[in-house]
């Protein structure tokens, strides 16, 4: 059975003390045990998360990580230092990473590649802008990014993969895109895995949607068949809503 995952991208927000303060809050929710709960804090706060989380269920993530696995590559952040701050989660390929620092296909191609040769999992992100959207040319946008940044790996290495689907359209626009929309991309996304690699690996894979999901609108848009959670981003820094947006599976 697919994994149900709610995870917070945080994004650059949270110093050390917010962070303590926010993670302070989480912990006391009721969060539902069906769920697979993930924060990505900033880089700076990777190490204290992990050791402030070390009593509940919920996992670090970190927001990005290089290729390489060390070198003269000024504030870059490899696997290998991520691991020894106890993170095995990254997330890859977020529509800020490719908008505003050119993050292409193969590039994102590189870095899951090191990911998964450090044994890491990938929150690997994708999906299509507003004129792509417009044009009716989103699902060739999705296909795309799917075949050059995923459809190289090795059958087996899906187990470490989760899907996130961003409408770049969706988020912080004053577009909305309806659950039905969501269902209908998540719907053609595991169609071109299985038609890829086979059915099994499809109906495996979590697919999460990255589309400003709030407390109003998590349970109707998870209760789709092929969302299987969410990537969550403002509503992830306050620890009431991100909670009841974990809570918000049937």
């Amino acid at each position: 059975m697919r994994k149900k995952i709610v995870a917070g991208n945080w994004k650059m927000n949270c110093d050390i003390t917010q962070t303590y303060e926010l993670l302070d809050q989480l912990k006391e929710k009721e969060l539902s045990d069906d769920v697979e709960v993930i924060v990505a804090p900033p880089f700076t706060n990777l190490q204290s998360a992990n050791q402030a989380l070390l009593d509940t269920d919920i996992l670090v993530a970190a927001q990005n990580m290089h290729q390489v696995a060390n070198g003269a590559f000024t504030g870059e952040i490899s696997a290998g230092m991520l691991q020894s701050v106890g993170v095995s989660t990254v997330i890859l390929g977020h529509s800020e990473r490719r908008a505003m620092f050119w993050e292409t296909n193969e590039l994102l191609a590189s870095k899951v590649n090191t990911a998964l040769e450090n044994d890491m999992t990938v929150i690997f992100c994708f999906g299509e802008e507003l004129e792509d959207r417009k044009s009716d040319n989103h699902f060739n946008v999705v296909k795309e990014q799917l075949e050059e940044g995923l459809y190289h790996i090795e059958a087996a290495s899906w187990s470490h993969i989760v899907l996130a689907y961003e409408p770049v359209w969706a988020i912080g626009t004053g577009e909305t895109a309806s659950p039905e929309q969501a269902q209908e991309m998540h719907s053609f996304i595991r169609r071109t895995i299985a038609d890829k690699y086979s059915s099994d690996i499809a109906q495996e894979v979590s697919i999460l949607y990255g589309g400003s999901v709030k407390p109003g609108n998590a349970k109707e848009i998870f209760g789709k068949p092929d969302v299987d959670g969410g990537l969550i981003g403002g509503a992830s820094l306050k620890a009431d809503d991100f909670a009841a947006i974990v809570n918000a599976f049937e």
